[in-house]
This record gives C-alpha cells, structure tokens and sequence, in this order.
C-alpha cells in the first residue's frame, strides 16, 4: 500500500499530537526543526513510510508565521478593481526596507510578511489570502532573494498538490487511500457529540463523512468548535479487512461458523477509516491582546495607521490624509457591533476587498441577494438556523445595492428594527445579534449631477429609495468617489501583519468601548438627535479603536476623529433633509469644547462645494444666504440658518463666539425685526416666539458684520414661515437706527454671489447706477431683485416674494 508514496510529497513540518504551535520568531533568528510526528504506525510498511515522511521536514526560513484566517476567495469576474490592479502589479526586484519595516520587525516579529509576495502569489492562485500568508511566512520571510524564489517554488507546489479544491475532492480521497497517509490543506469545524462523547469533524473542501477529531487538537484549538479553522492536517486510512474475511469463509469452507443475519449496526463517525495523523492551524489559535496594544506605544499616529492600511494590502503614501481614513472607516464594521456603514461610488475602488479577503468574520453577498430566513433565521426553528446570518457573523456585506430584492415584504421592517436596536422578533422569539451590516453600490454619475435631481441614496432599490426611516439608521455614509481607482501603485509592497492577525485584533477589540473619550473634552451642539448621537459615538469608537487601542489620545486626536465621524453622518442627515424636508432640518451636526462652550465648531460635507453654496431650489423657512465683506477683509457668502419656536420673543445666537462687532450687528437686525415685522407679513405674533439663529462661515473667511440685512430678511422668512426666493444673495447693512448703509463693492458682491451659485440678488434701486460698471459676464445669470432705498420691510417683502 506504501510503496507508492513520492518523496517529493510537499514538505510541510509534522506537528506532534501533543506539543503546542511553533512560535514564531523575528527574522534573522534561526527556527528549530519541528519534532516528528509520534502516531503509532499500525503496521511495518506505515511504519516505514512515516520514516519517509519524516525525511520531508523543510529547512525553515527566518521566521515561521501563523497566518490569516478564512477569507472568501476573490471572484475573477468582481469589478471591485483590488484583483486587477494585483494582476498588474510589476514582479519583485528586490526589496527596500523602510523605518515602519524595521519598526514591524522589531516589535511585531513572526506575525508580519511582505504584501506584495502575497500580490504575487495571488495572481496564479485562487486559495484564501491567510493560506498564502502562512506559507510565505513560513517559506520567504527572508530579505535573501534567492531563498525567497525558492520558497515561491516551494509554495506553489504545495497549492498544486495539496490544497484541496472542491472539485478534486475524490483525487485526493484517492491519494490518502493510496499511500496510507497524505497532508491537506483545508478548513475542518467540529462539534461534540454528548451521547457518544467524540468530537465529530467535517471538511469544508474534502466531502468525506464526518469522523472523529482527537479531544486534544479540540482543546488546544477552541476555535475548531467556533466556525471552524484553516488547518494543515495529515490524514491516514485504514482499510477495513472484514468483508473480505467473511466472504472467504463463505466460500472455502462450510464449516465456518456463519454470521447471523441479524441487522447490522449502522456505521457513525467513529467507524471512519479516515484519522487525524497531525493538525497545525493556519489561522491564528489565539492572539495576545494586550501584548498587541502595548506595543501600541512605539508608534506615531502616522505610523499605526499606515500599519493597518500595509496590513489590508494598501500603499499609505499614495494616499492623501483623507482617503487614508477613508480605507480605515471601511475597518470600524469589523471592530465595532451593531455598525450599519454606507459606501456608494464609482467601480473598481476595492470596495469589497476588506470584507472578502482580510477577515474570516465578514460575509459578502454578491448581488446583494438573500432572503429573510438566511439572514434572519427561520421562523421558529431551534436549530442553528434559527438565528441567521446576523448571528454568526460579526459583518454582513450587501454587494450591488441596486439587485437587493426581498420576496418577504416585511424583511426591511425587519431590517430597520435590527439596524436600530441590534435585536430583532422572529415567530415568537425575541433574538439579539452583534452582526454590523455595510451596503455598497455605484453611483454612474457625478455627485453634483446626483444631488441636482436627487439624493446620494438614489441607487438602492425602489423598496429602500424612499424610506427615511431605514436611512436614518445608517451611522456613517462612505464618499466612494473621493476614494481612488485600485491600482498598481496602491498595493504595498512592505511587511504589514499577516491578515489573520488583524482579524483577530478586531474581532478581539469589539467587546471594548471607546465613546466616552469624545465626553472628556467635546459636547454636540442642539442639531443632535439621539439617533445622531448614537451614530457618531459608533463611528468615533470604531476609529479610536483602530488607531487608539491604547486609549493614549490626546484633545487633537479626539477632535481628528471627531470631525471625520460627524462629517460622515451629516451626509447621512443632508440626504434625509432631501427627502422628507422638515422632519431633519437639523442638519448643522457639530461640538462645542467642553471648558469654552462659546467656541462652536460645525462641520459641513465636502460635496457643497463653493459653486454649490446657493443651491437653486427651494430653502427652509428662516434660512438665507448674506453676502458681505470679512472682518479680514474678503467678501464671502454666509448662511444664515434661523429656527422660531414657541416662546417669549427671545434672540439666541451660534457660530459668533465672543465678536462683539458681529453680535452688535445681529442685535441691530433682531431690534428692526420686533419693531417692522408686523409691517413685512401682519399677524405673526412674533412675541410668542423665540429665535434661534445659526451663523453660518460656508468659506472659512472668518465672520463678516456685514450681513445685518440678511438676518433681517431670515428673521421675517422663520417669523412667517414663508421661504425666500430660490438660489437668492442678500448684501446690505442694517443699523440699530432702522438706516442702511450704502452698497460698497458693488462688482465683488456680484461676482462672489454668482461664484456661489446665486441666480438673484436683491439690491436697492440706487445700486442701478453702478450696475452699469460692472462686467456683462458677471451680470449674466444673475438677475437683480430691486428694493426702495433704505426700506428694509421693502426688501423683505420682495426677498418673501409678498
């Protein structure tokens, strides 16, 4: 049965039964040849043959590295643009070590490999990223390049021979059965039979019956019972003789005693002729925690972020500061529970990537299609299914947003309570899940072709597009097209941790809560909701996580993440403003430092760009855009956001801080709107409100005391509930006299005006004369709205279109 067994069989460590994974060791280290195996043979010829066995044990490299765990093999026909820039990555020429490299080494020594081997390798193999890390850790963690193409050689016989793909199955069944003894590669899970009290294993790849798994490998390895690990494994086979002794009774000689014709047992795992000879996992078996966050401290900021984009496959240093946390946002589903993120974009910007190829614990629907019992679990069933997808998975990714269809019309009704509250009710169970849930889509326009005629979540499907209520739920909405193509470039070609470390560092950090840091030195200013709150404490928590996991951050760094944290849910709250009008008109998300709470800070979203500031459509009643000079001395737009609500005629302001000029200015502008108002629109009853006014800075030029009409004009729109005209600029200045000044500037108030979007400006009728100097290319497009000379109820009125 032996004498076919190839010496040339791939050379991979024998693992005693009983010893514990090898360590890894930092490179230029020598690693110790691991021990035989100590099966006992059942016979002399196995005997022999595990002698030959034995011979194969590879002269280890530098370092020999635990890899990554189960990742989704990437599909060739993805448009997601990781794999194709891969394939286009240039071969290895040698390699230039960095000071992140020497810091990696240093401190995170056996648990890192080169990325663009892994590049390399993935070309011309369709096996998970973790497999291939963990031979190349195994095989090339050496700067000798020789050594490192051998190794390469090495790897890819080992993928040719004994990875098992689903389709070769029975060949390598064939080949154990041959030789007796053959080493796989292939994910084996486990559970425990209480009646027999084995341990019975199934193969994910391999389609042999279940069979018994040896209670030590189950105790060292926890995570076989877990989902199932990624392991290379030596199996044996025992042929049964039975049969054919009975039979040669049966035919040779009547005098044999004959078996009875009772009914035969029926045959369990244990009656496999298939055993476990040896298993070491590929995936990690544990990881140290705490070990990983103290070492934490030995990096910058820069440093550990740049770690963690390496460690997912990605160049920092092609990437702006901003697209870096971008590709970091995608993590914070992986590292926080109960996380719902949006990413729409264009194609091939690696969107999928993270989820299919860096962790085990995320799962991709391609299409975006399931049902409701696969992702919810059936109704009233007490088996494992009973659950879904949100139960066993820590992240569950909708691919292609657009193709979500749901038969069962209550699966977003579903989906929205999930979303919202991490539990759900199903036939007559009350479940609780830690699932996050990611939709990705493209967008086939330009945002501000989208956002002209519709919302940024137009892609999503009819049953979706126009259901705030589902939207509200999502924590944070991902620019896609702010984030670049793939390409060659953006693959790194340094150490980063092996995958299945990173994976397991986050799937380790999302029992920890980090949203208490933002109380330490920030507070959200009244545009917050809960559900704001809730969605920015995830996405703040997420981050720090990644970046801090030490929790050693200081005011900038709160304020750093801060910032990109509201930022991504305000364009959540600027979408459903679109749809559902006043219902989210608080779209101003921002802080306040906690020992100066005069000192606002509001953060807007990148997409309203300076030639988009005035939009050309309807306003909400109270908001208006004034136009005046800086108190730096550059003419610039303002937006004056003014909210009446019941009260006793009171004036409270945002966004000026302690500028008394611009105070006195507004207060100038409240004391003509008590006194006019009633004259602009009568029968307000403007003393059983209060006013609420946030002064908006759109362009960062600093405050202007310049915009007193304006807030005027605001005051009287909140007052009356009546918007102002469409896409309309308000120059002028008001005096607590009830005059107004003239209009200086007259060219930069209409070129700036019309830069920002405006199609009208509303001018007294004395600006006529200095119309005449200004250019015909300004003027056009931007039609003048006149008022009677120092007349600001005049004003109002046409501003209010009365």
């Amino acid at each position: 049965m032996f004498d076919s067994h190839d010496d040339d069989l791939w050379e991979v460590p024998s693992i005693d039964v009983n010893a514990p994974v090898q360590a890894a060791v930092p490179v230029g280290e020598a690693v110790p040849a691991p021990e035989a195996e100590t099966v006992e043979p059942a016979s002399e010829a196995e005997a022999a043959a595990e002698a030959v066995a034995s011979t194969l044990v590879p002269e280890p490299t530098e370092t020999a590295a635990p890899a990554e765990a189960e990742v989704p093999v990437e599909d060739e026909s993805s448009t997601d643009g990781y794999a194709q820039a891969a394939a286009e990555a240039p071969e290895d020429d040698g390699y230039d070590m960095d000071v992140l490299d020497g810091k990696l080494l240093e401190h995170f020594g056996g648990k890192i490999v080169r990325k663009d081997l892994t590049a390399l390798m993935k070309r011309g193999a369709n096996v998970p990223t973790f497999v291939l890390e963990y031979l190349l850790g195994m095989y090339c963690s050496t700067d000798d390049e020789d050594a490192v193409a051998e190794g390469l050689g090495r790897i890819r016989k080992i993928l040719t021979d004994n990875y098992v793909r689903p389709d070769e199955s029975e060949r390598i069944k064939s080949k154990i059965r041959e030789l007796g003894r053959f080493t796989i590669i292939d994910k084996v899970t486990a559970k425990l039979d209480e009646y027999k009290d084995i341990y019975v294993a199934s193969f994910a790849n391999l389609t042999i019956e279940p069979f018994v798994m040896p209670a030590e490998y189950v105790r060292d390895y926890s995570k076989i019972l877990q989902g199932g690990i990624w392991c290379i494994m030596s199996i044996e086979y025992r042929r049964p003789m039975e049969e054919e002794d009975e039979f040669g009774m049966e035919v040779f000689g009547d005098d044999a005693p004959r078996r009875s014709k009772a009914k035969r047992k029926k045959r369990g795992p244990e009656d496999s002729p298939f055993s476990v000879a040896s298993l070491t996992p590929i995936q990690m078996p544990n990881l140290d925690l705490d070990a990983m966050i103290e070492e934490r401290q030995y990096f910058s900021r820069d440093e550990w972020l740049n770690m963690l984009l390496r460690s997912a496959g990605y160049e920092p240093s092609e990437l702006s500061e901003k697209e870096r946390l971008h590709f970091i946002e995608r993590m914070v589903p992986l590292i926080e529970r109960n996380y719902n993120l949006c990413e729409l974009g264009p194609r091939g910007t690696g969107k999928s990537h993270i989820y299919k190829e860096v962790s085990p614990y995320a799962i991709l629907l391609s299409g975006g299609q399931t049902t409701t019992a696969n992702l919810f679990g059936r109704m009233n069933s007490m088996r494992a299914d009973r659950v879904g997808l949100v139960g066993h998975w820590d992240c569950v990714t909708f691919d292609e947003v657009a193709g979500m269809r749901f038969k069962d019309t209550n699966a977003v009704q579903i989906m929205k309570d999930y979303m919202a509250s991490g539990s759900y009710a199903r036939g007559r169970d009350q479940i609780n899940a830690d699932a996050s849930m990611v939709f990705e889509g493209n967008i086939n326009d330009t945002v501000q072709n989208v956002l002209k005629t519709t919302h940024l979540f137009d892609p999503f499907p009819p049953e979706f597009n126009n259901d705030s209520a589902f939207f509200d739920r999502i924590h944070y909405y991902l620019p896609g097209w702010e984030i670049p193509k793939m390409r060659s470039s953006l693959l790194t070609g340094h150490y980063g941790l092996i995958t299945d470390c990173l994976s397991e560092f986050c799937k380790e950090m999302r029992r920890k809560d980090f949203t208490h840091h933002i109380d330490r030195y920030f507070r959200f200013n009244s545009d917050f909701n809960k559900r704001d709150e809730i969605a920015v404490r995830k996405s703040f928590s997420g981050l720090a996580k990644l970046l801090f996991p030490d929790e050693a951050m200081d005011k900038d760094d709160v304020r750093w993440l801060l910032d990109y944290a509201i930022e991504g849910r305000r364009r959540v709250k600027e979408q459903l403003k679109i749809m559902a009008g006043v219902e989210f008109i608080d779209v101003n998300l921002g802080y306040m430092d906690a020992d100066n709470p005069q000192d606002v800070h509001v953060v807007r979203v990148p997409e309203q760009s300076e030639d988009t500031l005035i939009p050309d459509g309807p306003l909400l009643s109270g908001h208006v855009f004034g136009v005046g000079r800086s108190q730096g001395g550059e003419v610039a737009v303002y937006k004056l956001e003014n909210k009446a609500v019941a009260g006793e005629c009171k004036f409270k302001h945002e966004g000026v801080a302690f500028n008394k000029p611009v105070r006195d200015t507004l207060e100038a502008a409240f004391d003509n709107f008590v006194n006019l108002a009633n004259r602009v629109a009568p029968g307000m009853h403007i003393g059983s409100k209060d006013y609420l006014l946030f002064y908006n800075d759109l362009q960062s030029k600093g405050l202007s005391e310049e915009v007193s009409l304006a807030e005027f004009v605001g005051l009287c729109s909140a007052a009356c509930n009546r918007p102002v005209m469409p896409a309309l600029a308000i120059p002028g200045i008001l005096r607590m006299s009830g005059s107004m000044d003239e209009i200086r500037g007259l060219e930069d108030i209409m070129r700036v005006a019309k830069n920002a979007g405006a199609k009208r400006v509303i001018l007294p009728l004395s600006a006529i004369a200095g119309l005449q100097s200004v250019s015909s290319e300004i003027i056009s497009g931007l039609s003048p709205v006149f008022y009677m000379d120092g007349d600001p109820v005049d004003a109002a009125k046409k501003a209010l279109d009365l």
